[in-house]
């Protein structure tokens, strides 16, 4: 069929963009700027977790849409989504136990990324017409370096993967999941998801962040209370997942139950590439909502930022990750959100179903968030191209399509997705590393003001 030969053509184009090159830029990226900004992400956590989650509010003077707080939930509601579950379940059952490590490493590299990219989010934001904020990749990239072309590139690859990874795959994937775990039927499912969806976007990144400071708190602590039942069941079993991930991120995994056996730069390579397509440090899409926060210094919302890529990866990523190995499910021969369905499902002895059930409203609750998330992604990319006037037919447009994703089959849109979504980090790097002077300076400046008492 001419349609399986599409998919090829797209897999292998998305094999390129993904490949090493992209793979060596981000993390390398990610080290480079951890080098210049002095470990950052390590001597600045703790007083960044309490900016973020603790001190929450900026003076009411204060330029911007939404609170830090809220910044934070709308990032992590597009973050921590369907890559936490089946992207980590995925590199295990690929890259072994191993894969973990090289998650985890891009993640604490990745946490540089992404709190250079708030701080340059928030530094060349502007008002719109609306008068809202509007900022991130594009912004920074043209007025930043001059270069307005490549911005409306990124804004355009943004556009695109906002319908695809930030859409119709999210609505795909939470209509299948509960249709295999409670019956329900697709449609249905696209319906309710479409019109709670428009609702909540009609009203902008108020509404938005609203929503999303109430959904994803919630929605982790759910997670983070399913996976802990797992992990107390199999609490003897979890010494040896540790041992098991530390081991084999530099020892190649061999046959073993279900799982074939891998070499390992594979288990590096798609530890490291699943790692920054759950967490996004570099793609350039969470500096777009950091830009709408409430604050006085770029450097402040940087340091909240930063928090969205330990709580992603370092914390839920792990926890599906101890899940799955502890549970002996990586060596099953599933892959994706099937692997962690067995996971689960094994996890909860004696009720085998609950435990699919579990996952499959968490999955409904990670991809519902990720839709409101990119929704907005999307709209300040359209707007940033088309001007104001494209805001509310995109919003219609992008309610419409999430019906269509739930009911059809998207081999094609999963892989057309990951391309846009891959090429978003080529432009989006440039500006980092064309900006990261400015970044070193914006920080340096905070220092003295804030932690000096100067």
């Amino acid at each position: 069929m001419i349609e399986d030969k599409i998919v090829k053509f797209l897999s292998e184009i998305s094999g390129y963009v993904w490949g090493l090159p992209l793979i060596i830029l981000l993390l390398g990226t990610g080290i480079y700027l951890t080098v210049i900004l002095r470990v950052i992400q390590f001597r600045a956590l703790i007083p960044s977790l309490y900016i973020a989650l603790i001190k929450r509010k900026e003076a009411t003077e204060t330029e911007g849409d939404i609170s830090h707080f809220q910044a934070l939930m709308t990032a992590l509601s597009a973050t921590v989504g369907v890559g936490n579950i089946a992207g980590v379940a995925a590199a295990i059952a690929v890259g072994g136990p191993g894969a973990l490590f090289w998650m985890w490493i891009t993640g604490l590299f990745g946490m540089a990324t992404k709190y250079s990219e708030a701080v340059l989010a928030v530094k060349y934001r502007e008002v719109d017409k609306f008068n809202t904020m509007s900022g991130g990749p594009m912004y920074y990239i043209s007025k930043g370096l001059g270069l307005r072309w490549l911005g409306i590139l990124f804004a355009v690859f943004a556009s695109i993967a906002a319908f695809g990874i930030g859409n119709m795959v999210q609505s795909n994937s939470v209509a299948n999941g509960l249709e295999t775990a409670f019956g329900i039927s697709p449609w249905v499912t696209g319906l309710i998801l479409c019109i709670a969806t428009g609702l909540v976007i009609v009203g902008g990144i108020k509404s938005i962040a609203r929503a999303t400071s109430a959904i994803v708190p919630f929605m982790i602590v759910l997670y983070l209370i399913g996976s802990t039942f797992v992990l107390i069941e199999y609490w003897q079993k979890i010494p040896e997942a540790f041992k098991l991930i530390f081991y084999h991120a530099f020892t190649p995994t061999a046959a073993a139950g279900g799982f074939i056996g891998v070499a390992l730069v594979q288990t590096i390579k798609i530890g490291v590439a699943r790692g920054i397509f759950s967490n996004e440090s570099g793609l350039g899409s969470s500096p777009i909502v950091a830009a709408a926060a409430k604050t006085r210094n770029p450097v402040a919302q940087g340091l909240v930022s930063m928090t969205q890529t330990f709580i992603d990866t370092i914390i839920v990523c792990t926890l599906t990750g101890l899940v799955i190995i502890s549970t002996g499910a990586w060596m099953s021969g599933e892959t994706g959100a099937a692997l962690s369905a067995v996971a689960f499902e094994k996890g909860v002895p004696g009720h085998r179903h609950i435990g699919g059930e579990i996952l499959a409203i968490s999955l409904a609750f990670f991809a519902y968030s990720t839709l409101l998330g990119w929704s907005y992604y999307g709209e300040k990319s359209i707007e940033y191209i088309f001007k104001e006037r494209a805001v509310k037919p995109y919003r219609v447009v992008f309610t419409l399509v999430i019906f269509v994703g739930a009911v059809v089959e998207l081999d094609l849109v999963w892989t057309f997705a990951d391309i846009m979504n891959g090429l978003m980090a080529f432009p989006n790097l440039i500006g980092l590393l064309g900006l990261s002077k400015v970044v070193v300076e914006e920080t340096k400046k905070y220092l003295n003001l804030e932690i000096s008492g100067r």
